[in-house]
Protein backbone atom coordinates (compact mmCIF):
# COMPACT_ATOMS: atom_id res chain seq x y z
CA UNK A 1 0.00 0.00 0.00
CA UNK A 2 1.25 3.50 -0.83
CA UNK A 3 2.71 5.52 2.03
CA UNK A 4 1.97 9.19 1.44
CA UNK A 5 4.81 11.28 2.80
CA UNK A 6 7.20 14.04 1.78
CA UNK A 7 6.21 16.27 -1.13
CA UNK A 8 3.07 15.73 -3.18
CA UNK A 9 3.07 18.08 -6.18
CA UNK A 10 -0.28 19.30 -7.52
CA UNK A 11 -0.18 20.51 -11.15
CA UNK A 12 -2.88 22.24 -13.16
CA UNK A 13 -4.71 20.20 -15.80
CA UNK A 14 -4.36 22.04 -19.13
CA UNK A 15 -7.34 21.71 -21.45
CA UNK A 16 -9.20 23.43 -24.25
CA UNK A 17 -12.44 25.34 -23.76
CA UNK A 18 -14.48 22.19 -24.43
CA UNK A 19 -12.92 20.50 -21.41
CA UNK A 20 -10.63 18.18 -23.36
CA UNK A 21 -7.33 17.54 -21.60
CA UNK A 22 -4.24 18.69 -23.52
CA UNK A 23 -2.11 15.56 -23.17
CA UNK A 24 1.04 17.17 -24.54
CA UNK A 25 0.81 20.13 -22.18
CA UNK A 26 0.10 17.82 -19.25
CA UNK A 27 3.24 15.83 -20.04
CA UNK A 28 5.23 19.07 -20.19
CA UNK A 29 4.01 19.92 -16.70
CA UNK A 30 4.64 16.47 -15.26
CA UNK A 31 8.11 15.80 -16.66
CA UNK A 32 9.85 18.39 -14.40
CA UNK A 33 8.03 17.00 -11.35
CA UNK A 34 9.29 13.49 -12.04
CA UNK A 35 12.79 14.80 -12.80
CA UNK A 36 12.82 16.73 -9.52
CA UNK A 37 11.93 13.50 -7.69
CA UNK A 38 8.81 14.69 -5.92
CA UNK A 39 7.46 11.97 -3.65
CA UNK A 40 4.07 11.84 -5.38
CA UNK A 41 1.98 13.73 -7.91
CA UNK A 42 -1.45 15.01 -6.88
CA UNK A 43 -3.23 14.74 -10.20
CA UNK A 44 -6.72 16.21 -10.58
CA UNK A 45 -6.71 17.94 -7.23
CA UNK A 46 -8.35 21.32 -6.74
CA UNK A 47 -5.43 22.93 -8.59
CA UNK A 48 -6.09 20.33 -11.28
CA UNK A 49 -9.74 21.45 -11.47
CA UNK A 50 -11.12 17.93 -11.11
CA UNK A 51 -14.83 18.90 -10.84
CA UNK A 52 -14.65 20.62 -14.22
CA UNK A 53 -13.82 17.45 -16.17
CA UNK A 54 -16.07 14.59 -17.20
CA UNK A 55 -15.28 10.98 -16.43
CA UNK A 56 -13.65 10.24 -19.78
CA UNK A 57 -11.28 13.21 -19.56
CA UNK A 58 -10.38 12.43 -15.96
CA UNK A 59 -9.57 8.86 -16.95
CA UNK A 60 -7.48 10.09 -19.88
CA UNK A 61 -5.50 12.46 -17.66
CA UNK A 62 -4.62 9.59 -15.31
CA UNK A 63 -3.62 7.38 -18.22
CA UNK A 64 -1.30 10.08 -19.59
CA UNK A 65 0.27 10.65 -16.18
CA UNK A 66 0.61 6.95 -15.38
CA UNK A 67 2.35 6.25 -18.67
CA UNK A 68 4.83 9.04 -17.98
CA UNK A 69 5.43 8.17 -14.32
CA UNK A 70 5.90 4.50 -15.26
CA UNK A 71 5.47 3.34 -11.69
CA UNK A 72 8.38 5.45 -10.42
CA UNK A 73 6.35 8.36 -9.02
CA UNK A 74 3.09 7.46 -7.23
CA UNK A 75 -0.06 9.16 -8.45
CA UNK A 76 -2.60 10.49 -5.96
CA UNK A 77 -5.71 11.16 -8.05
CA UNK A 78 -8.74 13.30 -7.22
CA UNK A 79 -11.86 11.11 -7.34
CA UNK A 80 -14.39 13.44 -5.77
CA UNK A 81 -17.92 13.72 -7.16
CA UNK A 82 -21.37 14.78 -5.99
CA UNK A 83 -22.78 11.26 -6.16
CA UNK A 84 -21.28 8.31 -4.30
CA UNK A 85 -21.77 5.99 -7.27
CA UNK A 86 -19.88 8.42 -9.52
CA UNK A 87 -17.03 8.69 -7.03
CA UNK A 88 -16.81 4.89 -6.93
CA UNK A 89 -16.54 4.75 -10.72
CA UNK A 90 -13.91 7.50 -10.79
CA UNK A 91 -11.88 5.69 -8.14
CA UNK A 92 -12.14 2.44 -10.09
CA UNK A 93 -11.01 4.24 -13.24
CA UNK A 94 -8.06 5.77 -11.41
CA UNK A 95 -7.09 2.39 -9.95
CA UNK A 96 -7.29 0.67 -13.32
CA UNK A 97 -5.23 3.43 -14.97
CA UNK A 98 -2.41 3.07 -12.47
CA UNK A 99 -3.13 5.45 -9.59
CA UNK A 100 -1.58 4.56 -6.25
CA UNK A 101 -4.28 6.30 -4.19
CA UNK A 102 -7.37 8.46 -4.52
CA UNK A 103 -7.98 11.90 -3.03
CA UNK A 104 -11.62 12.13 -1.96
CA UNK A 105 -13.38 15.32 -0.89
CA UNK A 106 -16.85 15.66 0.60
CA UNK A 107 -18.21 17.30 -2.55
CA UNK A 108 -21.81 18.37 -2.08
CA UNK A 109 -24.61 20.74 -3.03
CA UNK A 110 -26.85 19.84 -0.09
CA UNK A 111 -24.86 20.17 3.17
CA UNK A 112 -23.77 16.77 4.44
CA UNK A 113 -23.81 15.29 7.93
CA UNK A 114 -20.85 13.47 9.44
CA UNK A 115 -22.67 10.15 9.07
CA UNK A 116 -23.35 10.80 5.37
CA UNK A 117 -19.69 11.62 4.75
CA UNK A 118 -18.62 8.52 6.68
CA UNK A 119 -20.87 6.30 4.55
CA UNK A 120 -19.68 8.02 1.36
CA UNK A 121 -16.01 7.38 2.16
CA UNK A 122 -16.63 3.86 3.39
CA UNK A 123 -18.45 2.97 0.17
CA UNK A 124 -15.85 4.47 -2.17
CA UNK A 125 -12.97 2.77 -0.37
CA UNK A 126 -14.73 -0.61 -0.20
CA UNK A 127 -16.13 -0.73 -3.72
CA UNK A 128 -13.14 0.74 -5.56
CA UNK A 129 -10.31 -1.06 -3.80
CA UNK A 130 -8.26 2.13 -4.20
CA UNK A 131 -6.48 3.45 -1.08
CA UNK A 132 -8.11 6.76 -0.14
CA UNK A 133 -6.72 10.01 1.28
CA UNK A 134 -9.32 12.17 3.02
CA UNK A 135 -9.42 15.60 1.40
CA UNK A 136 -10.45 18.19 3.99
CA UNK A 137 -11.04 21.29 1.88
CA UNK A 138 -13.70 23.41 3.58
CA UNK A 139 -12.88 26.43 1.44
CA UNK A 140 -14.53 24.73 -1.55
CA UNK A 141 -16.76 22.01 -0.07
CA UNK A 142 -17.96 23.98 2.99
CA UNK A 143 -17.62 20.76 4.98
CA UNK A 144 -14.99 20.52 7.70
CA UNK A 145 -13.71 17.20 8.97
CA UNK A 146 -13.57 17.17 12.76
CA UNK A 147 -10.79 15.18 14.42
CA UNK A 148 -13.48 12.78 15.63
CA UNK A 149 -14.65 12.09 12.08
CA UNK A 150 -11.09 11.68 10.81
CA UNK A 151 -10.54 9.23 13.65
CA UNK A 152 -13.62 7.20 12.66
CA UNK A 153 -12.62 7.14 9.00
CA UNK A 154 -8.99 6.27 9.74
CA UNK A 155 -10.13 2.95 11.21
CA UNK A 156 -11.72 1.87 7.92
CA UNK A 157 -9.82 -0.45 5.64
CA UNK A 158 -8.41 1.49 2.73
CA UNK A 159 -8.48 4.98 4.32
CA UNK A 160 -4.78 5.75 4.64
CA UNK A 161 -4.22 9.50 5.03
CA UNK A 162 -5.71 12.94 5.48
CA UNK A 163 -4.90 16.17 3.67
CA UNK A 164 -5.80 19.04 6.00
CA UNK A 165 -5.60 22.79 5.41
CA UNK A 166 -2.83 24.51 7.38
CA UNK A 167 -4.75 27.77 7.56
CA UNK A 168 -2.97 28.96 10.72
CA UNK A 169 0.56 27.71 11.34
CA UNK A 170 0.22 28.28 15.09
CA UNK A 171 -2.62 25.76 15.39
CA UNK A 172 -0.96 22.96 13.39
CA UNK A 173 1.05 21.37 16.24
CA UNK A 174 -2.10 21.02 18.32
CA UNK A 175 -4.02 19.64 15.36
CA UNK A 176 -1.33 17.06 14.68
CA UNK A 177 -1.27 16.00 18.33
CA UNK A 178 -5.06 15.69 18.44
CA UNK A 179 -5.19 13.57 15.30
CA UNK A 180 -2.16 11.45 16.20
CA UNK A 181 -3.89 10.46 19.45
CA UNK A 182 -6.87 8.92 17.61
CA UNK A 183 -5.61 7.59 14.26
CA UNK A 184 -3.83 4.25 13.78
CA UNK A 185 -0.08 3.95 13.44
CA UNK A 186 0.95 4.48 9.82
CA UNK A 187 -1.96 6.81 9.00
CA UNK A 188 -0.43 9.81 7.23
CA UNK A 189 -1.12 13.38 8.38
CA UNK A 190 -0.45 15.97 5.67
CA UNK A 191 -1.17 19.61 5.00
CA UNK A 192 -1.92 22.13 2.26
CA UNK A 193 -1.89 25.97 2.11
CA UNK A 194 1.68 26.29 0.87
CA UNK A 195 2.65 29.35 2.90
CA UNK A 196 2.22 27.46 6.20
CA UNK A 197 3.46 24.03 5.15
CA UNK A 198 7.12 24.39 6.06
CA UNK A 199 6.03 24.98 9.64
CA UNK A 200 3.53 22.12 9.36
CA UNK A 201 6.31 19.75 8.33
CA UNK A 202 8.57 20.98 11.11
CA UNK A 203 5.72 20.40 13.58
CA UNK A 204 5.48 16.75 12.54
CA UNK A 205 3.27 16.73 9.46
CA UNK A 206 4.33 13.95 7.14
CA UNK A 207 3.21 15.30 3.76
CA UNK A 208 3.16 18.68 2.05
CA UNK A 209 0.43 18.77 -0.59
CA UNK A 210 1.79 21.63 -2.66
CA UNK A 211 0.45 23.83 -5.45
CA UNK A 212 3.81 25.49 -6.06
CA UNK A 213 5.53 22.11 -6.39
CA UNK A 214 3.20 21.39 -9.29
CA UNK A 215 4.76 24.20 -11.28
CA UNK A 216 8.14 24.95 -9.60
CA UNK A 217 9.11 21.68 -7.94
CA UNK A 218 12.81 22.02 -7.19
CA UNK A 219 12.64 24.61 -4.40
CA UNK A 220 9.79 22.70 -2.75
CA UNK A 221 11.79 19.46 -2.90
CA UNK A 222 14.70 21.32 -1.31
CA UNK A 223 12.49 22.48 1.59
CA UNK A 224 11.18 18.99 2.23
CA UNK A 225 14.64 17.43 2.09
CA UNK A 226 15.95 20.08 4.51
CA UNK A 227 13.17 19.18 6.96
CA UNK A 228 13.86 15.48 6.53
CA UNK A 229 17.56 16.03 7.28
CA UNK A 230 16.77 18.03 10.42
CA UNK A 231 17.93 21.37 8.98
CA UNK A 232 15.06 23.57 10.15
CA UNK A 233 17.05 26.77 9.56
CA UNK A 234 17.62 25.88 5.91
CA UNK A 235 13.96 24.95 5.41
CA UNK A 236 12.82 28.25 6.89
CA UNK A 237 15.37 30.19 4.83
CA UNK A 238 14.05 28.67 1.61
CA UNK A 239 10.47 29.28 2.71
CA UNK A 240 11.22 32.92 3.50
CA UNK A 241 12.59 33.37 -0.03
CA UNK A 242 9.19 32.27 -1.35
CA UNK A 243 7.18 34.86 0.59
CA UNK A 244 6.50 36.99 -2.53
CA UNK A 245 4.92 33.95 -4.21
CA UNK A 246 2.94 33.10 -1.08
CA UNK A 247 1.60 36.64 -1.15
CA UNK A 248 0.56 36.21 -4.79
CA UNK A 249 -1.24 32.99 -3.84
CA UNK A 250 -3.12 34.73 -1.05
CA UNK A 251 -3.98 37.75 -3.19
CA UNK A 252 -5.02 36.12 -6.48
CA UNK A 253 -5.58 32.43 -5.48
CA UNK A 254 -2.99 29.73 -6.00
CA UNK A 255 -4.69 28.07 -8.96
CA UNK A 256 -4.86 31.29 -10.98
CA UNK A 257 -1.23 32.09 -10.17
CA UNK A 258 -0.20 28.55 -11.16
CA UNK A 259 -1.77 29.02 -14.59
CA UNK A 260 -0.05 32.39 -14.95
CA UNK A 261 3.35 30.90 -14.05
CA UNK A 262 2.89 28.01 -16.48
CA UNK A 263 2.23 30.45 -19.29
CA UNK A 264 4.85 33.02 -18.34
CA UNK A 265 7.58 30.39 -18.10
CA UNK A 266 6.55 28.79 -21.39
CA UNK A 267 5.81 25.40 -19.83
CA UNK A 268 2.46 25.28 -21.60
CA UNK A 269 -0.24 27.59 -22.94
CA UNK A 270 -3.39 27.05 -20.91
CA UNK A 271 -6.38 28.83 -19.47
CA UNK A 272 -8.32 27.73 -16.40
CA UNK A 273 -11.70 26.10 -17.07
CA UNK A 274 -14.55 28.58 -17.49
CA UNK A 275 -16.11 30.30 -15.62
CA UNK A 276 -12.70 30.74 -13.93
CA UNK A 277 -10.85 33.44 -15.83
CA UNK A 278 -7.12 33.98 -16.28
CA UNK A 279 -5.57 36.71 -14.19
CA UNK A 280 -6.06 40.17 -15.71
CA UNK A 281 -3.04 41.71 -17.44
CA UNK A 282 -1.96 43.82 -14.47
CA UNK A 283 -2.01 40.81 -12.16
CA UNK A 284 -0.08 38.72 -14.70
CA UNK A 285 2.46 41.51 -14.90
CA UNK A 286 2.83 41.38 -11.13
CA UNK A 287 3.39 37.62 -11.24
CA UNK A 288 6.03 38.13 -13.93
CA UNK A 289 7.80 40.79 -11.87
CA UNK A 290 7.89 38.53 -8.83
CA UNK A 291 9.32 35.64 -10.84
CA UNK A 292 11.91 37.89 -12.47
CA UNK A 293 13.08 39.05 -9.05
CA UNK A 294 13.58 35.53 -7.75
CA UNK A 295 15.96 32.76 -8.71
CA UNK A 296 13.83 29.63 -8.64
CA UNK A 297 14.66 26.47 -10.49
Amino acid sequence: MVNLKGLSAFPITPSNRDGQVDAGALRALLEPLIAAKVDSIGLLGSTGSYPYFNRDERRRAVQVAAALADGKTPLLVGVGALRTDDAVKLAQDARDAGAAAGLLAAVSYTPLTDDEVFEHFQTVARESGLPICIYDNPGTTHFRFTPALVGRLSCLEGIIAVKSPALDASTVPGHIAELRAIVPSGFSLGYSADWNCTEALLAGGETWYSVLAGILPKVCVDIVRAVESGDAARARQLDAHLQPIWQLFKTFSSVRVAYAIANLRGICAAEPPRPILPLPPEAQKKVGEVLAGMEIG
